[in-house]
């Protein structure tokens, strides 16, 4: 993927297929993020700073910000693959850089090489506040398998 490419648009079925999806996830629900932007090979999600999703000392919590970064590299992945495919996380890393403090954060997941099989994608999750300035607090690594989407009971 070329990031300095002009943006590509996903068709409406991708979309809607992705935000159906991620509809459907609790802890997502849960923590109160929403998908922003779907691209094909990116998604961007959103989690608003609340108490709920901080830890002792007002930040927002490593798993909230692990999540946020897990989901959106998946969905990330999903963009480029067949309606009848889904894809698991096989492994993440994620590095803490900063404190994961803003109005909100962002992560962003972005497909580094899509294959048959195993997709590779960069998670980064920037902690961004109303004013629009954006600071980078995590940075990682995800591989995720294709799978054959379940069928409908």
């Amino acid at each position: 993927m070329n990031e300095h490419a002009p943006q590509e648009r996903t068709s409406p079925a991708t979309e809607a297929r992705i935000r159906d999806s991620f509809g459907r996830q609790g802890l997502m629900r849960h923590l109160g993020a929403r998908i922003t932007e779907v691209a094909p090979g990116r998604v961007h999600i959103v989690l608003p700073t609340r108490p709920e999703v901080t830890q002792q000392h007002g930040y927002v919590h490593a798993g909230a910000t692990s999540a946020i970064a897990d989901s959106a590299g998946g969905y990330a992945a999903l963009t480029l693959f067949a309606e009848d495919s889904e894809v698991l996380t096989v492994e993440y890393k994620i590095n803490l850089l900063a404190p994961a403090a803003g109005d909100y954060l962002e992560a962003v997941g972005t497909v580094l090489k899509s294959g048959r099989t195993l997709t590779v994608c960069r998670l980064e999750v920037f902690g961004v506040q109303e004013d629009g300035r954006r600071k980078l607090v995590a940075a990682g690594q995800q591989t995720l398998i294709r799978v054959d989407a379940p069928e409908a009971a």
